[in-house]
């Protein structure tokens, strides 16, 4: 069976902003609305039938689990537009764009959106085991006494409510405590874990004066930018700043770690004969992708490691070496994990550790998220692939050919990598 070439067509997403700050009040649908607005009215959408719309969110409410479907009958598509959720942590975007890619290549839709948004600042609340056993018999009972009667069971500190930490339930770390591991076992310093932050904020504040994000960011309740951009950072702020996990003996902060974010980002894919039939660009092609998994209870340094495995297996599957890229969009969790990754694609010693035949090449740090990474636009979790593949499609649209490079690590042990040419 021949498969059909998979169109990245465009994309837009609405400006990310930090937790509790311009989306205090907004939910997941409030935000991906804004991203999918954005992207119908930009590419003539609306009223149209696509073949599907995927995407997530890593953290959703319970009334939440059709979110998609929910969110895209509130769009002007035509209401038949069937949507599915996926989640995959922080890879929740890139992964639905694979899984619209797919669709198209098998040739069993000819255009889809691929999604993710993230409203940190309206996460779930959990509660305490007693009170949600109070909660579920005060339901069942009949009688007002009964309720009551069930509702006074718990103890008082029952009743409060339990914050989202993101701690990893099989080893009780946050991904910050890990990453501070990743950086101790590595030997990652805290001078390059701040270049990296500071390089990341110069690139991005100089891509928003080019106007390279103009066709690509809607403004959305009251905000046009991404508020996390630093202009005025310096080495000097970021070698100032105190350490964020390891207290004592950490190098990892506020400036070179990713903050708590909301955000939604989409991206339209289509088969060629679609966007040609309707009039519309065909920025780039997404050719390879490879999804892995790493352990990282024992090996508690390896957590964000997992694309090593997805780079090498793609990497041969392609017949590409890693130095062949034009662009690297690596995604910024922490500045610590990024210099890691890299130190085990460069190191003979190191690749073999984990299984690898040799170091996969180095790679041209002037060629590395050249419009700015997470450290400086911020990581609302599933819509961090979105923003990733519109970025770079729109790279090699503008430079006319070649190949870009993606990488971006999640919770759980695991990665994805892809490919995009044109």
């Amino acid at each position: 069976m021949e498969t059909k070439k998979v169109a990245i067509v465009g994309s837009n997403r609405i400006p990310f902003a930090r937790m509790n700050t311009a989306y205090t009040d907004k939910g997941n649908q409030d935000l991906l609305l804004s991203a999918l607005d954005g992207v119908i009215n930009r590419y003539n959408l609306k009223g149209k039938l696509l073949g599907e719309v995927a995407g997530g969110a890593t953290i959703k409410h319970i009334s939440e689990s059709n979110l998609i479907r929910e969110t895209v009958m509130n769009t002007s598509l035509d209401p038949a537009t069937p949507a599915c959720d996926l989640q995959q942590a922080c890879d929740t975007g890139i992964e639905a764009a694979v899984y619209i890619a797919n669709k198209i290549a098998l040739g069993q839709i000819e255009s889809g959106i691929a999604c993710g948004v993230e409203a940190m600042s309206n996460i779930p609340f959990e509660s305490s085991p007693r009170l949600r056993k109070a909660l579920l018999k005060a339901n069942k009972e009949k009688s007002a006494f009964g309720k009551l009667k069930q509702l006074l069971s718990p103890k008082l500190k029952d009743w409060m409510p339990i914050p989202y930490k993101g701690q990893e339930p099989k080893t009780g770390l946050v991904m910050g405590g890990h990453t501070e591991i990743t950086a101790k076992y590595y030997q990652i310093s805290r001078e390059d874990q701040d270049e990296l932050a500071f390089k990341s904020h110069q690139n991005m504040a100089k891509a928003y004066d080019e106007g390279f994000f103009d066709d690509m960011i809607t403004p959305a309740f009251g905000l046009d930018k991404d508020n996390n951009l630093r202009r005025d950072t310096s080495l000097e702020k970021l070698a100032s700043l105190k350490p964020a996990f390891d207290k004592q003996n950490g190098t990892l902060t506020a400036g070179n770690s990713t903050p708590f974010t909301d955000g939604a980002s989409a991206v339209l894919l289509a088969s060629e004969e679609w966007a040609k039939a309707n009039n519309l660009p065909i920025l780039a092609y997404i050719t390879f992708s490879e999804v892995a998994g790493i352990e990282y209870v024992e090996n508690k340094q390896n957590l964000l490691l997992a694309p090593v495995f997805a780079t090498d297996r793609m990497l041969k599957k392609a017949g590409m070496s890693l130095e062949d890229f034009d662009y690297y969009e690596i995604h910024e969790a922490f500045a610590a994990q990024v210099l890691a990754t890299l130190k085990i694609w460069e190191n003979d010693d190191l690749a073999k550790k984990f299984g690898l035949e040799k170091a996969l090449g180095k790679i041209d740090r002037n060629k590395l998220n050249v419009k700015g990474g997470s450290l400086a636009v911020a990581h609302p979790f599933a819509a961090t692939g979105g923003r990733i593949i519109g970025t770079l499609a729109k790279l090699l649209n503008e430079k006319g050919s070649g190949k870009g490079f993606i990488s971006i690590c999640a919770a759980r042990g695991q990665g994805v990598t892809m490919i995009l040419e044109k």
